[in-house]
This record gives C-alpha cells, sequence and structure tokens, in this order.
C-alpha cells in the first residue's frame, strides 16, 4: 500500500536534534492531513526542503501538529527527463486536467501560454487566482502520485515570452498539426543532441509546447521555432484534442528520453 505524501518547504529532516520532532507542514497541508485522520503508528512519506526522502511514524497528531520519527531513509528514483509542457489556454477545466495528469507522468514545469485562438482571455486578477489554482493542482497531483518535487507553474505567457524563455532549452518541440509525417519526436532529438553534444537524454531541458482548442497559428509556430534546436513536430496522423495531446505529448518525450518506465539512455 502507498503511503500518503508530505512536502517540507522549509525545514530538513537531517537537521533535526530529537528523535521525535513536530513537521512543519505548509496551512493546507495541515488541513489534508486532518481530513485524511491520520494517527499514531501510521506511516507516511516525506519530501523534506534539501529534497531528502523519508518514511516517518506518526508519534501523534492530535493538536494539529503531527510530531513523528524517523522510520527509514528511502532511496529517491533515478533521476527522470526535465521536461517543460508549455500548454495554449484551454476552456474549463481542461487546464485543471491538464496540470494534474502531466504531474502525475512527471513534468518539471508548466507554462500556461496565451495563444491568438485561445478561446480562453485572462485579465491581470484572473491569471493570479489562476495560476494560484493550478499550482495548488500540481502540488496535490505530486503528492497523490509520489513524486519528489512539484512542477514550477509560471504565470500565463504570451507566444514571443514563452520563446524567450525557452531560449536556452535544449530543444523545443513545437506540436503541430499540419507537420508532415516525417517530423517525428525522435528525429527532432537526435537533431537536437548531436547539435549539443548531450549523450545522456537525462541531461537535457526539454520543452513541448501543444496548442489551445484551434491549434497554434503558423505565424506563432514561426516565432516559436526561431531557434536553432526547434521544430514543429507531429504526434501522428490523428488530430488530439488540446487536453489529450497535453497528456501524450510530454508522455512521448519523457519514454523518448528514457522516462516512463522505458530504463533507455
Amino acid at each position: 500500500m502507498s503511503l500518503h505524501h508530505f512536502f517540507l518547504d522549509d525545514q530538513v529532516i537531517a537537521e533535526e536534534t530529537q528523535a521525535e520532532f513536530a513537521l512543519r507542514l505548509a496551512a493546507d497541508d495541515r488541513k489534508h492531513a486532518k481530513v485524511l485522520r491520520l494517527g499514531a503508528g501510521e506511516h507516511i512519506s516525506v519530501v523534506d526542503a534539501a529534497r531528502d526522502y523519508f518514511e516517518c511514524e506518526i508519534v501523534s497528531a492530535d493538536s494539529g501538529d503531527i510530531v513523528v520519527r524517523i522510520a527509514q531513509r528511502l532511496e529517491a528514483p533515478a533521476d527522470e527527463p526535465n521536461v517543460i509542457l508549455v500548454q495554449g489556454l484551454a476552456k474549463g477545466d481542461k487546464m485543471d486536467d491538464i496540470v494534474r495528469h502531466a504531474t502525475e507522468i512527471g513534468i518539471a514545469g508548466f507554462v500556461p501560454l496565451s495563444c491568438s485562438r485561445s478561446v480562453v482571455k485572462l485579465d491581470e486578477k484572473r491569471k493570479a487566482s489562476k495560476t494560484q489554482r493550478w499550482r495548488a493542482i500540481a502540488k496535490s497531483a505530486a503528492m497523490q502520485s509520489g513524486r519528489l518535487s512539484v512542477p514550477e507553474v509560471c504565470d500565463p505567457m504570451t507566444v514571443s515570452q514563452a520563446a524567450a524563455f525557452l531560449k536556452n532549452a535544449t530543444a523545443v518541440l513545437v506540436c503541430w498539426e499540419e507537420c508532415p509525417a516525417t517530423s517525428t519526436i525522435a528525429g527532432a532529438f537526435a537533431s537536437a543532441f548531436a547539435e549539443c553534444g548531450v549523450v545522456d537524454p537525462r541531461d537535457a531541458r526539454i520543452a513541448v509546447v501543444v496548442g489551445p482548442e484551434g491549434g497554434l497559428s503558423a505565424e506563432e509556430v514561426d516565432t516559436l521555432t526561431e531557434g536553432s534546436r526547434a521544430w514543429p513536430v507531429t504526434l501522428g496522423p490523428s488530430i488530439l484534442r488540446t487536453e489529450t495531446a497535453g497528456v501524450v505529448a510530454p508522455a512521448l518525450v519523457m519514454y523518448e528520453c528514457g522516462g516512463m518506465g522505458n530504463g533507455k539512455r
């Protein structure tokens, strides 16, 4: 049975001097722990501010604080590919679902992208509110899926802002339905890694761009692929919904880089 999973933002467990100590959980995590009705004798997994990974036994949780002792230090899973999802703003709850599912598969970062064909238009107030919500969803999904880190969720960007943000990436893969069938993810990787001298794909920083419901315009694709290591790529013959492509595309990229249980280097 998997353990309930928590993150510590400002506490390093190795620095604790007592055998039993209180976890300094964020306010929302304290509420979550209370809902779970965690009690003495139960075990939880904890990732601290140093990204060390522990299994802890709860000593008490009666006062609102969770007091624990270390049961064992856990081996962290092997490093996963550093994949950032740049996702065109989608309507309704689609963005929530994309953030949640992409976090579960292991993306390292999430950039909401405002495109010319985006149905959703966010003013500054709504941008702040939505970003806060997406960060909370990413943290919740990371806790649920046992990730060792929470993906960074950036403020929404325009296409030109995203292009500048991604200029130092090892490869930028822009998913575009108008690409020829020969413009594959594997082919783009081969070109990017050869140019950068990358031997282990896990050392690379890959950005995957997915458009909104109406797709990316040709002008936007041109802007996003101006760099020497940026390519438009196809996801196959089917036209995928944005909420589908937003999960399938990073999953394919992670697989190609040796993640998702692939194991290749």
